[in-house]
């Protein structure tokens, strides 16, 4: 509808992403690239060359399949012959969906996060589903407020009713005095039904 406000939750990549990044130079073993995954316990390293420019991500999946299915020896296999390379990036300032489409349509599970032209961080989809509950409960409560219902909801007070001295978690100001349901009933203005 026209007129309804939109709502909307803006993440910048740069929220999200990790860094320092990972990396190792094109000649290093993926044995010892599968040592630094380990240790850090992340699921890529980002080969840098001998210019100090990306020249390629290897990934745990690269490992598994490029290196480990195929039986090869990762002692004698170099980061070189299994990453994957032109890397994809993104600007650390864009929003993560703005991510999630870019990995969705190249079909890859992390980006290289860049800021002015220089690798700042990396940026996978496990960081981007980290964030969607705590997304989702922000989506929730704006909801809630636009549609009126948390206005509703603050119409009751918790405390002892002064008619009956009872505890009550839905007390509602009549005349002055804070009245539980119950007693809202017998006076017969009854205010509004808990949710």
């Amino acid at each position: 509808m026209s007129g309804d406000p939109i709502i909307t939750v803006r993440i910048r990549v740069r929220d999200i992403m990790n860094n320092p990044i990972i990396s190792s130079p094109p000649d290093e073993t993926i044995a010892d690239l599968a040592s630094k995954m380990r240790a850090y316990e992340v699921g890529s390293v980002v080969i840098i060359d001998e210019h100090g420019e990306v020249a390629g991500i290897v990934t745990d999946g690269d490992v598994i399949q490029k290196v480990v299915a195929v039986n090869k020896r990762p002692s004698e296999v170099r980061a070189r012959e299994v990453m994957s390379s032109p890397v994809e990036t993104i600007d650390a300032e864009s929003e993560i969906t703005q991510a999630v489409r870019v990995m969705r349509k190249k079909g890859i599970k992390r980006l290289v996060v860049t800021r002015k032209g220089r690798v700042t961080g990396i940026v996978s989809m496990s960081d981007v589903l980290n964030v969607v509950p705590e997304v989702l409960d922000v989506l929730s409560e704006k909801a809630r407020i636009l549609s009126g219902e948390i206005v509703r909801r603050r119409k009751y007070v918790s405390g002892y009713c002064d008619m009956c001295g009872q505890w009550s978690d839905y007390l509602v100001e009549v005349d002055g005095k804070f009245l539980c349901e119950e007693c809202r009933a017998e006076l017969g203005k009854r205010g509004p039904q808990p949710l």
